[in-house]
């Protein structure tokens, strides 16, 4: 320790001199009372302000959450719908179309439908085109052959015979 604080060790402590407030620091601490007073009403109203601001968000933040569950409900009854027009359109399409096969036009979509009936569609036109192209090439001229004498060749002499003696219409 030094000096100094070994004197002020051995000096007995001042008695506590009881004084009395002057009326200017009565005045001093009646205004501080008053400010402190202003200041918690006033942190009083904001917490009070607060505390209805947070009601108010609880509030929507609840009607929020049933219109996303109404919304969802929704979403799935017009999906589910949705599905059963794709379905119907689907069918509607193969009966319109008999011409192409049933299982050449699928879709989960009107869009894929359309997409899919349109490339049936050009691989039937290109199926015809190849059926009449041939058709052509081996084309059969029109009623019955023209009569001719029957061939004799391969014949053995009783069906030659035969075939002599029959009468010609």
């Amino acid at each position: 320790m030094t000096p100094e604080e070994e004197k002020k060790q051995e000096q007995p402590a001042a008695p506590p001199t009881n004084s009395v407030a002057t009326p200017d620091d009565l005045q001093a601490i009646k205004a501080q009372l008053d400010e402190e007073t202003k200041a918690k009403a006033a942190a009083e109203a904001a917490l009070a302000q607060k505390d209805a601001s947070i009601a108010e968000m609880q509030a929507q933040l609840d009607g929020l959450r049933v219109s996303i569950s109404e919304a969802n409900t929704e979403l799935t009854s017009v999906k589910a719908a949705h599905s059963q027009a794709v379905n119907k359109y689907l069918d509607v399409v193969k009966a319109a179309n008999p011409t192409i096969p049933g299982d050449v036009i699928a879709g989960s979509s009107i869009e894929e439908i359309d997409a899919s009936l349109a490339k049936a569609s050009t691989i039937a036109g290109a199926v015809k085109a190849n059926l009449e192209a041939e058709a052509k090439e081996a084309k059969v001229p029109a009623g019955a052959p023209p009569r001719a004498e029957i061939s004799l060749e391969g014949l053995s002499p009783r069906e030659k015979i035969a075939a002599g003696i029959k009468p010609k219409e």
